[in-house]
């Protein structure tokens, strides 16, 4: 009887010590064991050990792997089964879309495809909570994910700060309820709701279907109506405002299991200076493969009217593709742009690469864009030329080497030529910085002068600095003076802060010539009149300075700019006469 209960209690101990033993290395065992069912390259890592709390099994850390990229990773798992329903709760889930990549292909022979309700036939009853759900590179998407399941019907809701959705699936039945997507550029987000009906087995275009939201434009009226309706293999996109009857946009599309085709579309916008409209033709390649191997190709133009008669811009896309992380789509920017004072030539082409969500235009060699016409009531431009080739537009600025051309005339300027050149790094106004110098020269026919200047200048944050300037006349002859060799330049940095409320522009320039000659024999020796600027910006500013010419003066001077009149007054003191002999 001993011999028997010391077997039992060394086989009790034993399996205590068992059990101790497996729970003790669960991180080690539970990934190889799951890893049967994984698929090929691929494996879950525990962190720590899973424990049971609250009446529910408990994971701190799920990782799970293909080949060396994490590609999930769950936070404060949580898995309870009570009143016949599962409970998952996550604290966080990540998942990376670059490790998709890594998954290995199967190249089995596959089983008869299921259908959407025998997939639905097996998910088990639960819900789903996961309150942080990022998938990167997209962190701005990110939200609180809540999924109900049952064999009859699905619910999913889903809320984070940009993206909203709230969706019903009942058979193959889907019920849009809300779907609100804040889009980039535009002030407030897009809605949208809408019924679809889901094919057998829900891997191509829905059946029939039909959405429609809301959406507003800083530069419409009222705000915009889309729809977008779908019919077996056919549809159309409309976009419609209360005010016009005709659509602002309808595009005609056809869908087959190789491509989608837009033809014969049409686009409108009314409440442009002038009135525009062109066509749109789109078609869209091995579109089942998904977004990243869909081939784009197409073409989009733009009709205008004004001097010069009529244009025609054309914007020819592809072929390439867009990607949600590497974009690479070829496109050509090409015609002319008549506006009812200008008139715009481009030839720009260039490749959208990056992610589709933050997509980065580069633009290629031989790009050029000019411009002629009446910039202003009383100048006339020749020709301006901006060279593009190089530079690269994202959201982060403009980025490259930036040139302009000048030539232009008027009655009051005469003709004149300038040339700017720098360099712009992560540039927006008043974001990153452009650094340039420039170089010109005329002929200033009402004082019948030959001028040229030169400079260096920049534009960082808001701050915008004239370091230098010098530009002179040969000389200038009004009324019955004439001055000989005037010649401007700045004696301390010309810088300009710009704000609202707080702007501030200041700086100091001397204007000196050989002499100034009166026709009635007398003239000032080397005159040099120097002045401290000081303001809230260059429209309105205060002045103070002086004027010497050799022994005349000092000639105290102070005044103000207000945008239209300059306003100023002089305090000469009291000199000996024999200092004004040059002027007698």
């Amino acid at each position: 009887m001993r011999r028997r209960f010391s077997f039992a209690l060394a086989f009790l101990l034993a399996l205590v010590l068992l059990v101790l033993a497996l729970l003790l290395s669960v991180t080690h065992w539970l990934p190889r064991l799951a890893g049967i069912w994984l698929p090929a390259g691929t494996r879950i890592a525990l962190d720590a050990s899973p424990r049971w709390r609250q009446g529910a099994l408990y994971i701190p850390a799920l990782r799970y792997l293909a080949g060396d990229c994490l590609l999930a990773e769950v936070d404060e798992l949580t898995l309870r089964y009570g009143h016949s329903r599962w409970q998952a709760d996550a604290q966080r889930l990540a998942l990376d879309s670059a490790c998709l990549s890594q998954l290995p292909d199967n190249d089995a022979s596959p089983a008869a495809p299921r259908t959407l309700a025998q997939w639905q036939a097996l998910l088990p009853s639960a819900d789903v909570t996961v309150k942080q759900l990022i998938v990167n590179p997209y962190q701005s998407w990110a939200g609180a994910l809540r999924l109900t399941l049952d064999r009859t019907a699905q619910r999913l809701d889903y809320q984070g700060e940009n993206l909203r959705v709230q969706a019903d699936l009942q058979g193959q039945h889907l019920s849009l309820r809300q779907l609100t997507l804040q889009a980039p550029g535009l002030t407030q987000p897009v809605t949208l709701h809408g019924a679809l009906e889901l094919t057998e087995f829900a891997n191509g275009v829905p059946e029939t279907g039909r959405l429609e939201g809301d959406f507003t434009l800083a530069q419409a009226p009222h705000p915009l109506h889309v729809a977008l309706d779908w019919r077996q293999q056919a549809g159309s996109l409309t976009v419609t405002s209360p005010d016009e009857a005709t659509p602002l946009v309808d595009l005609p599309w056809q869908v087959s299991a190789e491509q989608i085709r837009i033809t014969a579309g049409r686009w409108r916008w009314p409440w442009a200076t002038q009135p525009l409209a062109g066509g749109v033709a789109l078609t869209f390649t091995n579109w089942r493969q998904g977004l990243e191997a869909t081939g784009i190709g197409g073409r989009m133009n733009m009709l205008t009217q004004g001097r010069g008669g009529k244009g025609n811009v054309v914007l020819t896309l592809g072929p390439g593709r867009l990607s949600l992380s590497d974009s690479d789509l070829p496109l050509r920017l090409t015609g002319e742009s008549k506006l009812a004072a200008l008139q715009f030539y481009a030839s720009l082409p260039g490749t959208l690469s990056g992610s589709l969500l933050d997509p980065q235009l580069r633009i290629a060699p031989g790009a050029l864009l000019r411009m002629r016409g009446r910039l202003l009531s009383t100048l006339e431009v020749d020709e301006a030329r901006w060279p593009l080739a190089g530079v690269t537009i994202s959201s982060s600025g403009v980025n490259g080497r930036l040139q302009a051309i000048l030539r232009a005339h008027g009655a009051s300027r005469g003709r004149f030529m300038l040339h700017l050149d720098g360099r712009a790094h992560d540039f927006w106004p008043d974001s990153g910085r452009w650094d340039w110098r420039y170089w010109g020269n005329g002929y200033l026919a009402p004082l019948a002068a030959k001028w040229d200047g030169q400079g260096t200048g920049g534009w960082q944050q808001n701050i915008i600095t004239l370091d230098t300037l010098s530009t002179g006349f040969d000389k200038l002859r009004y009324g019955k003076t004439t001055v000989a060799q005037p010649r401007l330049y700045l004696t301390q940095p010309l810088v300009w802060r710009r704000g609202v409320g707080d702007g501030a522009v200041g700086g100091a320039l001397t204007l000196e010539a050989r002499e100034t000659r009166f026709d009635n024999g007398g003239y000032l020796p080397s005159p040099a009149l120097r002045l401290t600027l000081k303001g809230g910006d260059p429209a309105h500013f205060l002045f103070n300075g002086e004027l010497r010419a050799r022994d005349i003066g000092p000639v105290r001077v102070n005044g103000r700019w207000d945008g239209e009149r300059l306003r100023g007054q002089a305090w000469w003191p009291r000199q000996s006469l024999t200092v004004f002999q040059p002027l007698l």
